[in-house]
């Protein structure tokens, strides 16, 4: 069933678009060209209409380490935030490289990051520099069904311990974003 799994993961990647921007074995994190979908004012000020152009950040479930047999704890979470930061700075170099992406306006993601087990936000996107935006699904109830399956499928395949406390019907996201000067401030990238 787990190889089911990684295969339609690998489908759904190539038909909608999320790419590898590294061949490191340390970068946790693929992207995809996306548009704005709304109108979003960041922290900084910067103000993104819908339908800008951004760049979307995926995790790469292949490279994330797995937490020992009691889950997810202090020495994983000290091995895994610096591997973080380091592909954050990856893709601001990969952006400061390429002037035909620069109309990209924010970076951006969609997770289930930004909460524990047990629903409360964690502090990790906002120490990482992004604003969190409650989530809009697109399809209501039914889409949040699906998103939760999916979801749920990919952390039982790539990271079964993660799973421990989580509810598949339970399961919260948000939207994280960073305009694209504060994130090449942040991480390095800017020339």
């Amino acid at each position: 069933m787990r190889a089911l799994v990684r295969a339609f993961d690998r489908f759904l990647c190539r038909a909608t678009g999320v790419f590898e921007f590294c061949d490191g074995p340390e970068c946790l994190l693929r992207l995809q060209w996306a548009r704005a979908p709304r109108d979003l004012v960041l922290s900084d000020g910067t103000r993104v209409r819908a339908g800008a152009p951004v760049l979307m950040l995926h995790l790469w479930n292949e490279h994330l380490p797995r937490p020992g047999a009691d889950g997810p704890d202090f020495r994983w979470a000290a091995r895994v935030y610096p591997m973080l930061t380091r592909s954050l700075e990856a893709v601001a170099r990969w952006l400061a490289e390429r002037p035909a992406v620069q109309r990209v306006e924010a970076i951006g993601g969609i997770t289930v990051l930004a909460f524990s087990a047990d629903g409360r936000p964690t502090p990790l996107i906002q120490h990482l520099g992004f604003d969190v935006f409650p989530y809009r699904r697109a399809l209501g109830r039914f889409g949040e069904f699906w998103e939760n399956f999916y979801t749920w499928a990919i952390m039982w395949t790539f990271n079964p311990v993660s799973l421990r406390g989580r509810s598949l019907l339970r399961l919260r996201r948000a939207e994280i974003w960073m305009s694209r000067e504060a994130f090449l401030r942040r991480y390095g990238g800017e020339a």
